[in-house]
C-alpha cells in the first residue's frame, strides 16, 4: 500500500513538474522593444519582419532567428537581441549612414557598405562615387584622400570616378574637372593644388579641365569666352610649379604620352 502511495505521489510531481515546464515556455511575449537613432529605418519595416517570430512564448522565440530577420533590413547596420524576464524581448539597432552615392541607384556607407533604398531622391545633394564592380571599399579610401587634398584649397567633390584601368575623374561642386591616370595620381593632384595657390581663385573658376596624365606638366581647357592668358609672370620656375601652361588648350612640358 506505501508502495502505490509512493508510486502516485512521484506521477503526480512528474505531472506538476511537466505542467509547469509547459506553462512557463507558454509564457507570451507581451513587450518588443526597440532602441536606437533612425532616420531612414521605420518602426513599420522591424514590425513586419518580427510580427511572425514573436508569436511564440519568451522561451520559445528563436532568438538568432529574429537577429536575423533584423540585419537584413536595409538600413540595419548592427543588431542585438535578448529576452528580458519575464516577457520582454530588447532589440538594440544602429542604423546605417550613407556616405556617398554608388553609381545611380546605390549608396556607400562610410565603412564601405552597399545600400540599396527604394527611393534614393533624397541623397541627390550626395557625391557620386563610381568603380569597378565590388570595389566600393578601396575606392572609397581613394575618395577619402582625394577629399582631404581638396579641402586644403576648400573645394568639394561632387563626383569621383575609377575605371577599369583605374584612372581617375574627379568633378568638383563648381563643375571643374580633372583627369588623372594610373599612376602617382595622388601626387600629381597635389602638384596640381599648389600652383592654385598662385593662380588665384578668380581665374580657377575659368578652368573646365585639367589634364593630369602627363608625367612631368598638364593640359588646361579653359571654360568658353575665357581671354588668352599670359601665364610667364605668373609662375615659380621650380619642377612642382612650373606644369603651368596657358592659352585655350596646350600643354606643359608634353616629353610623353598620358597615362591612362
Amino acid at each position: 500500500m506505501a508502495a502505490v502511495k509512493i508510486m502516485m505521489a512521484v506521477l503526480l510531481l512528474t505531472g506538476l513538474v511537466w505542467m509547469t515546464g509547459y506553462g512557463v515556455k507558454r509564457i507570451p511575449i507581451k513587450y518588443v522593444r526597440t532602441e536606437g537613432v533612425f532616420q531612414y529605418l521605420s518602426k513599420d519595416e522591424i514590425k513586419t519582419a518580427l510580427q511572425p517570430l514573436v508569436m511564440t512564448g519568451f522561451f520559445d522565440a528563436d532568438m538568432q532567428a529574429i537577429h536575423q530577420a533584423v540585419s537584413q533590413l536595409t538600413w540595419v547596420d548592427t543588431v542585438t537581441v535578448k529576452r528580458v524576464w519575464p516577457d520582454a524581448i530588447d532589440i538594440k539597432i544602429r542604423e546605417k549612414k550613407p556616405y556617398v552615392r554608388w553609381g545611380q541607384q546605390s549608396l556607400v556607407s562610410a565603412r564601405g557598405e552597399i545600400i540599396t533604398p527604394k527611393n534614393i531622391d533624397q541623397f541627390k545633394t550626395l557625391p557620386i562615387l563610381q568603380g569597378p564592380e565590388l570595389q566600393q571599399v578601396k575606392t572609397l579610401e581613394i575618395m577619402k584622400g582625394v577629399n582631404t587634398a581638396l579641402a586644403d584649397q576648400s573645394m568639394k567633390m561632387a563626383e569621383f570616378t575609377i575605371n577599369d584601368r583605374w584612372a581617375w575623374k574627379i568633378k568638383l561642386t563648381t563643375g571643374l574637372e580633372i583627369l588623372l591616370g594610373r599612376n602617382e595620381q595622388l601626387k600629381k593632384l597635389q602638384r596640381f593644388l599648389k600652383t592654385l595657390d598662385v593662380l588665384g581663385q578668380e581665374q580657377v573658376e575659368k578652368i573646365a579641365i585639367v589634364d593630369l596624365r602627363y608625367p612631368n606638366g598638364y593640359a588646361v581647357s579653359w571654360k568658353p569666352g575665357t581671354e588668352e592668358i599670359d601665364w610667364s609672370h605668373r609662375f615659380l620656375t621650380d619642377r612642382d610649379t612650373s606644369a603651368i601652361l596657358g592659352g585655350r588648350k596646350k600643354i606643359a612640358n608634353p616629353q610623353h604620352e598620358i597615362d591612362g
